[in-house]
């Protein structure tokens, strides 16, 4: 790779790239060496955060039938639980046009509804799927190839690291999977996170801002531009932190401070968990299908809702069965509360929405804050 730094917390962090970097990257150079019958030792991969990336290739495989070779996995200084391990692709031609990816042995299927793929289809997540398309693609169009290849990608540690990671309990069984948005693993150090924001916060503050507009992350950020038609860059990014966000908010002396999330991440705010990390914990189901009880939800929609492997198919459960506005009104309370309770002398509030719904609900405090932000941009 070419290394690649950042800066936070005054440490000079190094950047790595993620398995749908891998997996891109060996399907490009197994379909260069089926096509062009010549074996590569590197290749060369554009990830969608802009950045180039030349890496090398390992136990590489060519015959007439198909190619294949393995691309390491390197999470620069970010602790990950796929570091190190190998992701193969294995590319052959086939008689159906266009491109076709699987997934092999170590990738994990997905079993419940409302994840990034459907059921039963490989859990290589969207933008990885169009790493590879795009990158076979490109290989066909050089070599003048104008029938289809199938790319089937694996990591034979995948069944076993699959265990210290989320997916048994999203409904993604036998493997990791194949994830990335930027192709590019940004360090995260939870000190640098933190400091990182409280200066950008702290520069706003100096400049005359008294409210402050946070969102965890892309979703966020999308949703401000939008549907709130706030420039994106009024939005300060504050990942799982939001205990410290408030904080670091409240102690600068901002007047208000409004966190604008997908249920996924706001919806354990009505559990007072104000780090929303998973390695904290995982309430969603659990706090939604309390509000739906206390609202008379059936034997059948509790379990449907405990059983779920996303909000988003927990917010499908829960309008199929008349409940969704009542329930986002009873946790949007509860996560008023648990602000209130909190020793802020600002005015704090957050507004939650999902891709499919849009605006789910709000704060009592959060229309005011939004018409402040509005005002200040």
């Amino acid at each position: 790779m070419n290394d690649s730094f950042i800066t936070k917390d005054g440490k000079r962090l190094r950047r790595g790239f993620t398995t749908g970097s891998c997996a891109a990257a060996a399907a490009k150079a197994a379909a260069i060496m089926l096509l062009s019958g010549r074996r590569l030792q590197s290749v060369r991969l554009l990830t969608p955060a802009g950045i180039d990336l030349t890496l090398p290739l390992e136990d590489v495989e060519l015959c007439e039938a198909y190619a294949s070779c393995a691309v390491k996995k390197d999470s620069g200084d970010d602790p990950d639980v796929t570091n190190g391990i190998k992701i193969y692709a294995r590319v052959e031609k086939t008689a159906i046009l266009g491109i076709t990816i699987d997934g092999g042995e170590g990738i994990g299927r997905v079993t419940k509804p409302g994840l990034d793929r459907p059921v039963g289809e490989a859990a290589i997540n969207s933008t990885p799927r169009r790493m590879i398309a795009a990158a076979l693609t490109e290989v066909c169009e050089d070599s003048g190839y104008t029938g289809g290849l199938r790319a089937l990608i694996s990591a034979p540690e995948g069944a076993e690291l699959a265990g210290k990671t989320f997916n048994p309990r999203l409904g993604i069984i036998g493997g990791i999977s194949i994830l990335g948005t930027t192709g590019i693993v940004e360090p995260m150090s939870d000190a640098a996170v933190v400091e990182t924001f409280r200066a950008e916060l702290s520069t706003r503050r100096a400049a005359g801002r008294r409210y402050v507009l946070f969102v965890p992350g892309n979703y966020g950020a999308d949703f401000v531009e939008n549907s709130l038609r706030l420039a994106p860059e009024n939005a300060v990014t504050v990942s799982n932190f939001v205990g410290d966000a408030f904080s670091a908010a409240d102690g600068l002396g901002f007047s208000g401070a409004l966190l604008v999330g997908h249920i996924g991440k706001t919806v354990k705010l009505a559990a007072n968990m104000f780090n929303t990390h998973s390695r904290y914990g995982d309430c969603r189901a659990e706090i939604l299908a309390a509000h739906a009880g206390a609202l008379g939800a059936s034997p059948e929609t509790l379990r449907a809702l405990m059983d779920s492997a996303s909000t988003d198919s927990m917010l499908d459960i829960l309008e199929n069965a008349g409940l969704r506005a009542p329930v986002m009104e009873r946790v949007m309370d509860k996560i008023g509360e648990n602000l209130a309770a909190k020793p802020f002398k600002l005015l704090p509030g957050v507004l939650t929405f999902s891709k499919k719904y849009g605006l789910l609900g709000q704060t009592a405090q959060a229309g005011e804050l939004l018409a402040r932000l509005k005002e200040e941009k």
